[in-house]
């Protein structure tokens, strides 16, 4: 279990409204979005508009950025410039994909041991961790959310709880922490119509730690794609150096 980074004591309470939609820029780019840049880069270094370094350089700022505000840059001293450009807000609707359905779970309890959620799961409305000599691991990047708003309660003592939320996900963490504390670094804006995780309660010597992460199977793709990019951009540099 990961020490906390900070203690911010006692926070924010949880919203009662659901947020404003974000600026266009903000939007999480896909896959799809990426895949795209990156052939506008590729086809960039073939007409000798950037040389392979710097098309090396830009295929990894492409696979690491998050956002279209973070990919527009990448392309914006090229003819196709601005790819992909999200043009407005998008409100995307709840999916019933991923919304709805009975909890599987309503909490975890770990007492000289651990306990642990993960996987497809449905996460309730509300869930209550309690860790006590022991630690809790609550996975909710592959989960089907009863509700789109889940606050979890989680009370640390002498142990530890790890929430890993999905990359899309809205975070707020709030809590008292009493020589310990909870890691806000995950918190932050999702996207539209993403899950909203509220997470609270107590860490008294312990923690409570919060990541925003891919679920383990797309981490392993994106290595993948990574690396083979690399390795393209590695054999068209010897094959433009070679006589």
């Amino acid at each position: 279990m990961s020490d906390p980074v900070n203690y911010p004591g006692r926070m924010s309470h949880e919203p009662e409204n659901l947020p404003a939609p974000l600026p266009a820029g903000e939007l999480r780019a896909s896959d799809a979005d990426r895949e795209r840049v990156a052939a506008v880069l590729h086809e960039a270094a073939g007409e000798g508009r950037i040389g392979l370094d710097e098309l090396t350089e830009r295929l990894d700022a492409v696979y690491a950025a998050r956002t279209y505000a973070e990919l527009e840059p990448l392309t914006r001293d090229l003819p196709s410039a601005g790819l992909p450009v999200a043009h407005e807000t998008v409100v995307q609707p709840t999916d019933p994909a991923r919304f709805g359905g009975e909890p599987t779970s309503s909490g975890g309890f770990a007492l000289l041991g651990g306990f642990e959620r993960k996987g497809r799961w449905v996460a309730p409305g509300r869930f209550t961790a309690f860790a006590m000599l022991g630690g809790g691991d609550i996975d909710l990047r592959q989960a089907r959310f009863a509700e789109r708003k889940v606050v979890i309660r989680a009370f640390a003592i002498l142990g530890g709880v790890q929430v890993r939320v999905p990359e899309d996900a809205e975070v707020h963490v709030g809590g008292v922490g009493i020589l310990g504390g909870f890691d806000s670094g995950a918190v932050g804006d999702g996207e539209p119509g993403g899950p909203v995780v509220v997470v609270k309660g107590l860490a008294l010597l312990g923690g409570v730690s919060v990541e925003r992460k891919a679920p383990d199977d797309v981490i392993k793709q994106r290595k993948l794609e990574r690396k083979e990019e690399r390795r393209r951009a590695k054999l068209e540099r010897k094959q433009l150096k070679a006589p």
